[in-house]
């Protein structure tokens, strides 16, 4: 009877030592907000794509030369999206202005920012665009980054509800119609998903197309980016989170796909499958460190701040699809905090592109 009332007393006193630990797994649960785009931060940020796109050199254009005549300055042959350094960065360049300027109407930079965007969205310059695509050299340039990020830009366009807003999309639409075959074209014909880090990555170009195609109501192409999804990562399991970062990664390989998935899964399929594909994220003390950029100056190092962007835009989706995920904001927000303050450092190689996708990271 002495040993029972023992072992009784025992387990009432252990018991009541684990009610710290409880409550500290309570804390870790109160709900964790996005880091918000301020004004402030705004104003930091709008100077990088005002000034890039406009920026002729330097300049990679990624072109197949199939003669002496190809060889052109890069506003010949792109009278749009000539600047950034390269062509999707010029067109998530615009994208910027665009969502900045949706974002707090009253910037400063309001005036320079609506010509700009009609200086290089006249029907002449789109026009201009339209036919370096048709270019039999061309047939595959920019697929699928550029094009998903046309579409982005696209998209941005269409839910910003001014005058200006109606002529550039207008005037952008011939490319976007354009982009948008291309891409129904080219889908049923690519029999892998592509699962680097970098440019290809399928999952990010079809999470950009999917919410332009939901935007604009383009029925036929969001059922082919829906069913291309499913055949793509339906049956992904255990993605190896660890195995990330690559090197020069800018995307993160297996929060993208989630990113996807959460759109084109219902939500309690989506939870069965996120469940099977990353389990560890379950876990509120789930560590995930952000990428660390050694050098900014090297363009390809520099990826890795982009990389902390994608995670965080990821992250902060996971968790409003899935309301007890939360946890996974507070990581986000970490990986946003590491590149952030470090986006306006003055170096090109990150700064003709990574306002964009610090600007994907933060809620509006």
């Amino acid at each position: 009877m002495q040993k029972l009332l023992f072992f009784s007393l025992s387990l009432l006193f252990f018991g009541c030592q684990q009610q710290p630990k409880e409550a500290s797994n309570n804390d870790r649960k109160k709900k964790v907000n996005p880091i918000v785009l301020s004004r402030e931060e705004a104003m930091r940020l709008v100077q990088l794509p005002l000034d890039c796109i406009n920026t002729e050199y330097p300049n990679k254009l990624n072109q197949v030369i199939s003669s002496e005549e190809d060889l052109l300055p890069p506003k010949e042959l792109h009278p749009a999206f000539y600047g950034c350094f390269d062509w999707h960065s010029a067109v998530h360049g615009h994208w910027s202005l665009v969502r900045l300027l949706k974002s707090f109407p009253d910037l400063e930079e309001k005036s320079a920012i609506i010509k700009g965007l009609k200086n290089h969205f006249s029907k002449e310059n789109i026009e201009g665009e339209i036919a370096y695509f048709e270019l039999e050299t061309s047939q595959g340039f920019e697929r699928m980054y550029g094009w998903a990020w046309l579409l982005k830009l696209s998209e941005e366009l269409h839910t910003w509800n001014t005058p200006e807003a109606r002529e550039l999309e207008e005037n952008l639409k011939p490319l976007s119609e354009l982009i948008a075959n291309r891409v129904e074209e080219f889908l049923p014909k690519l029999n892998n998903a592509i699962r680097v880090g970098t440019h290809t990555n399928t999952a990010f170009a079809l999470t950009l197309i999917y919410d332009y195609a939901e935007s604009v109501d383009d029925i036929e192409l969001l059922a082919m980016v829906k069913d291309r999804a499913r055949f793509y990562y339906e049956k992904d399991v255990s993605c190896l989170l660890s195995w990330e970062p690559s090197g020069y990664d800018f995307l993160s390989p297996c929060l993208e796909e989630a990113d996807l998935m959460r759109r084109v899964l219902s939500q309690a399929d989506f939870k069965r499958w996120f469940n099977k594909f990353l389990p560890q994220l379950a876990d509120p003390n789930y560590i995930l460190e952000p990428g660390v950029v050694s050098d900014r100056k090297d363009g390809h190092l520099v990826h890795l701040d982009g990389l902390n962007y994608s995670r965080a835009w990821c992250l902060s989706g996971i968790a409003e699809s899935l309301p007890e995920y939360n946890h996974l904001i507070e990581l986000g927000n970490d990986h946003i905090k590491y590149s952030l303050s470090s986006l306006t450092d003055g170096n090109y190689e990150g700064g003709h592109w990574l306002a964009s996708f610090a600007l994907m990271s933060l809620a509006y």
